[in-house]
């Protein structure tokens, strides 16, 4: 049996003229297949229909279906009790062949200019930090009516990084909306049953009464009532994120601004045919102002501080003052920063670090004790010292091995490290390991010999005075030399 375009070739060849020898050759076919077909219409096989075990049912299937809304399953059941041996399988495709699933219809919902925002978290993966892996997260919020989009990324979905992207977002968009539509998220509402009211989180609610907007949660598995969210993450997915070599995560936020600036925020919008950047012109107007107050939105933890004064959060350990150490204290984490109380006085502060089994250390925090421990204040400044670099484990190697009192040289050279800085005495190690000179005195004569300024070389003056460029000598005098004969006797 040939395919409809095999026959179109050979009808072809016999309008060229072609014998079926000739065809046979062309089109790699046998010619006896070639004389067949080439004066015969075409017509595909007919296979013969494999008869089913369903057959003698399917009336049935379609009375039961017609007068009760049941289910595969319980048409299966019914056709057991008829006598019907065949599984399930084909019975749920014959259901499903006579009774479409219906698809459900929505509406389209409208809103006015400043009535309702939408917003969203999306997920792309992971992302390394430090020796770490952090699930990449991304907050969306849309303006319903001009479809501005804000899009902020981050490195966890907790309170703190809601309420500060909404912030964030407010600040972009020019102002708040009278509504905020969100989903079931677990920042925002706290229990949501279905035919009930939700229970929103209180500290969300503070929020909201603080920057004077209602919130409304979807319906239960009702993602699709705010359908323009759930598409803006879509599109940051595929538009900006698909394809790319991420930045570092520092670096991420800044290209997605530019993005939103020259991209997303420009593009004719599919459904309102407009730019969002010029809708969002339209809509400013009608947004409420940004309150001026800023919202504290540090999430409150509880911790102890261990015996050596840290407190872990997330995998890492922040420092405390040493008299804290066993203390119960109460932790405040920002986004970008962890502050530790106790009874309400801030006793310290700390960048947030968002990779694993780090440790943020305050040097102040431990001067106290140092001061009571001589061993310790010892150890720590060879703590210090080692974790300065490579060449400092190196030298302080040579120092033991050359030197009688090796922590004096290395609380010397730390001395010079407060005066004139990591880089320089960095370098001066480096340099004394190379010529293997291992003192603290060679290393404060590196740093001082490379910081002594020299004296500046004096400019060179041309004269430029035309009375010393003039200047008339007298000829020589001659007669003080006796003059020789000229025939070359001598005188």
């Amino acid at each position: 049996m040939i395919d409809y375009a095999t026959w179109c070739a050979i009808r072809d060849g016999a309008a060229r003229h072609l014998t079926p020898a000739q065809l046979a050759e062309e089109l790699g076919l046998d010619i006896k297949t070639v004389r067949r077909w080439i004066d015969r219409p075409y017509a595909p096989r007919q296979t013969a229909r494999r008869a089913s075990q369903l057959d003698p049912f399917k009336g049935r299937i379609v009375r039961w279906l017609e007068a009760h809304p049941l289910s595969a399953q319980q048409v299966f059941q019914r056709l057991g009790e008829e006598g019907f041996a065949g599984g399930i399988s084909i019975v749920k495709d014959y259901v499903r062949l006579v009774r479409p699933r219906p698809r459900e219809a929505f509406l389209t919902l409208s809103f006015a200019p400043g009535e309702c925002a939408q917003a969203d978290w999306g997920e792309f993966g992971t992302l390394a930090v430090g020796s770490a892996q952090r699930r990449l997260s991304f907050f969306v919020m849309v303006l319903a009516y001009s479809r501005q989009l804000y899009v902020e990324f981050s490195l966890a979905q907790t309170m703190e990084f809601f309420l500060g992207a909404q912030i964030n977002a407010f600040n972009a968009f020019g102002g708040v909306p009278k509504k905020v539509m969100i989903d079931n998220l677990r920042c925002g509402v706290v229990q949501h049953r279905r035919g009930e009211p939700p229970v929103f989180n209180p500290r969300y609610l503070d929020f909201a009464r603080h920057y004077g907007f209602e919130i409304v949660a979807c319906n239960v598995c009702r993602g699709n009532e705010k359908g323009r969210a759930e598409r803006g993450v879509g599109y940051v997915k595929h538009n900006f994120l698909q394809g790319r070599e991420l930045p570092e995560f520092a670096a991420l936020n800044s290209a997605a601004a530019l993005w939103l600036e020259t991209v997303a925020n420009v593009r004719v919008h599919g459904e309102t045919h407009r730019r969002p950047v010029d809708l969002w012109t339209e809509e400013r107007a009608f947004l409420q102002a940004v309150n001026p107050r800023p919202f504290d939105v540090g999430r409150v933890l509880t911790a102890r501080a261990d015996r050596q004064f840290r407190v872990t959060f997330e995998g890492n350990r922040y420092s405390v003052p040493a008299r804290f150490a066993g203390c119960p204290v109460v932790l405040k984490a920002y986004p970008d920063r962890l502050c530790v109380y106790r009874e309400e006085q801030l006793i310290a502060r700390h960048a947030r670090c968002f990779d694993r089994h780090q440790e943020q250390a305050d040097p102040d925090h431990a001067k106290p004790l140092l001061a009571q421990r001589r061993h310790a204040r010892a150890q720590h400044a060879l703590t210090r010292f080692l974790a300065l670099s490579a060449e400092a484990r190196a030298y302080h190697a040579g120092l033991l091995e050359r030197r009688a009192h090796a922590d004096a040289h290395v609380q010397k050279i730390l001395a010079l490290l407060e005066i004139h800085g990591e880089a320089p005495v960095l370098r001066a190690i480096a340099d004394a390991l190379a010529f293997q000179a291992f003192s603290s005195e060679y290393i404060a004569h590196l740093v001082e010999a490379r910081q002594r300024q020299l004296p500046e070389a004096s400019p060179l003056h041309l004269t430029r005075r035309q009375d010393l460029l003039d200047l008339e000598l007298p000829p020589p005098d001659l007669s003080r030399y006796p003059v020789p004969p000229l025939d070359g006797s001598p005188s």
